[in-house]
């Protein structure tokens, strides 16, 4: 298999420990030399140790991703949040700037936030996560986004199968299944954005599954919002629901308990669970295909040129087909 991949040359090549020392360091803070790189690909993220103080976490982003304005929208986002009394992990504030630039690259630092993943399907858990996002979602309405991306049907879906073809990441004898099924997912997808009517977007967490939630002291807290976007309600949502119909009708039911404590939640949104899990399938095999060269990918998804994984695409994306067709999930 071929693959006319985007230049995305090696962005962070001459990122090493040493040039992470020396950028936390030129904003005033004594290193105590450990440097541990954290669990990220699509940015570089690094614990950095500190002299007789708590460590930080030095996050460098992408080159080419965001602009400027984009990220420091993000950083305000998260600021509001804190504001509003939200355990949200906002950047550190120095020298009356979030954003940081060293040689090419854009960093920020942050406070080091301790916890675990939340308890899965829990109900008393499931509930506390919808109170903290109706109120984070009660923030998010109170303006709109600028610079960042509104979640549509072209960004997550149309756009990303465009890619993958493009650039010729299909096996040949794959290509024209999954050209036939991705047509008619889309148009699953349209379908249930038709059936939801009209919806309120706002600004969202835009990745909120529960590896990017820590649970510490009873409390909730948020991290990384670098996918923060406009959307509907719901994309803060479906992520947190496993199991079975049956169960993940449930867990809604305890999450929205607490969400309406402080926000009501449009009931026509879920229509929207199905299709939002087929966008993100998609985008998220276009994402990978469009860092295959930053060697971070190739070595964390060693697989993903394989026949046999696209195989495995596509009938993963056979079942998200049917499970479209079923009914949408009717809270108990």
């Amino acid at each position: 298999m071929s693959a006319a991949h985007e230049n995305d040359q090696a962005p962070f090549a001459n990122l090493d420990p040493d040039r992470v020392l020396e950028a936390v360091e030129s904003l005033g803070f004594d290193c105590d030399g450990r440097v541990l790189a954290l669990n990220s690909y699509e940015n570089r993220v690094y614990r950095v140790g500190r002299e007789n103080h708590a460590p930080v976490v030095a996050k460098f982003y992408r080159p080419g991703r965001w602009t400027d304005e984009a990220i420091l929208e993000e950083h305000a986002f998260s600021a509001e949040l804190l504001a509003a009394d939200i355990s949200a992990v906002a950047p550190l504030v120095i020298n009356n700037q979030t954003l940081h630039h060293d040689e090419g690259l854009r960093f920020a630092l942050f406070p080091m936030q301790g916890g675990h993943s939340p308890e899965p399907g829990d109900k008393e858990t499931l509930i506390h996560i919808g109170r903290a996002l109706g109120r984070l979602h009660s923030v998010g309405a109170s303006k709109s986004f600028v610079h960042r991306e509104k979640l549509s049907i072209e960004n997550k879906a149309e756009e990303p199968v465009h890619y993958l073809l493009e650039a010729h990441w299909l096996p040949h004898e794959l290509e024209n299944n999954f050209i036939a099924l991705c047509e008619q997912l889309i148009n699953q997808i349209e379908n249930a954005w038709q059936r939801a009517g009209s919806f309120d977007t706002l600004r969202l967490h835009g990745d909120c599954h529960p590896g990017n939630l820590l649970w510490r002291d009873d409390t909730v807290h948020f991290v990384d919002l670098d996918d923060a976007l406009t959307g509907p309600a719901m994309q803060d949502c479906w992520m947190l629901l496993h199991g079975s119909r049956e169960t993940r009708a449930q867990q809604l039911s305890w999450l929205l308990e607490g969400y309406e404590v402080f926000r009501k939640f449009n009931r026509a949104e879920l229509q929207l669970i199905e299709a939002l899990r087929a966008m993100r399938i998609i985008h998220y095999h276009a994402w990978i295909a469009r860092r295959w060269n930053d060697p971070a990918f190739p070595a964390a998804f060693p697989w993903f040129e394989s026949s046999r994984h696209w195989e495995g695409v596509i009938t993963q994306l056979q079942e998200q087909l049917a499970t479209m067709q079923e009914p949408a999930l009717v809270l108990r």
